[in-house]
């Protein structure tokens, strides 16, 4: 029996859909602003793609992921198509067109920003605002003293922790980057308090843009090792399921 629109009880929302086998192959993964119309659209009678006859009749069920804005649906979209490598999708991959921040696998670790994460490197990512990833990897090599992809600190820090210390700090980074920011936005939100207290305005503002860059760059993106948990709401439809 074929998927029928009627039978997939979907939601209204953004985010992703996967096609299906009734084994739980993935074939195909999509974004949408409201995944009830997306869905529904590759059930039309002049449909906007080749394969999608072919895809709808391949597939068994539905699954969705709701999330809580179009941008991270397109920021899981990418991590699924990454992770299940469905068939459908081969044509349109394209992750090369956005960037991840990584932290390599060198004796000092180095926080990059890049298209091609290095093989065996921890990645983040990928980020629809390119501008927001490089401008956290700045603040965090600012902040922690974290080398950059040629092995240099920043410009007049003092990294006397050695080896060690350095590793920590590193663990830091990748803690922030994994969601865990409150550590850093309580320290830059006492520096811009005493900054603003001192009548540094200009250094209290800078300090505030940093915590905005911070925040935007989590809430925008989907952390490779927490998506499934983080998102709003996880299901799937498939033939027989009535809404």
């Amino acid at each position: 029996m074929p998927l029928e629109p009627r039978d997939l009880n979907l939601p209204d929302a953004p985010g992703v859909y996967l096609f299906r086998t009734d084994s739980g192959r993935v074939l195909y993964v999509g974004k949408a602003t409201s995944i009830k119309s997306r869905v529904r659209s590759y059930f039309s009678p002049n449909p906007d793609r080749a394969m999608i006859p072919q895809l709808v009749s391949s597939s068994d069920e539905v699954d969705f992921i709701v999330t809580g804005s179009p941008s991270e649906a397109l920021v899981l979209e990418k991590q699924l198509i990454r992770k299940h490598k469905p068939r459908y999708n081969s044509m349109f991959k394209d992750d090369k067109s956005y960037p991840f921040i990584a932290i390599t696998k060198h004796e000092y670790p180095r926080i990059i920003y890049t298209r091609r994460p290095p093989k065996g490197s921890k990645i983040w990512g990928p980020f629809p605002d390119a501008g927001a990833a490089k401008r956290v990897i700045k603040l965090l090599r600012r902040h922690f003293g974290i080398r950059d992809e040629r092995d240099n600190l920043p410009f007049g820090y003092d990294d006397q922790g050695g080896l060690e210390g350095y590793i920590d700090r590193v663990r830091v980074v990748e803690s922030v980057l994994d969601g865990d920011a409150a550590s850093i936005i309580k320290g830059l939100q006492r520096k811009m308090d005493i900054a603003s207290e001192t009548m540094q305005y200009e250094k209290a503002a800078s300090f505030r843009d940093m915590i905005a860059v911070i925040q935007k760059t989590i809430s925008d993106q989907i952390i490779r090792s927490r998506f499934y948990t983080e998102v709003h709401a996880i299901g799937f439809a498939s033939r027989g399921d009535f809404g």
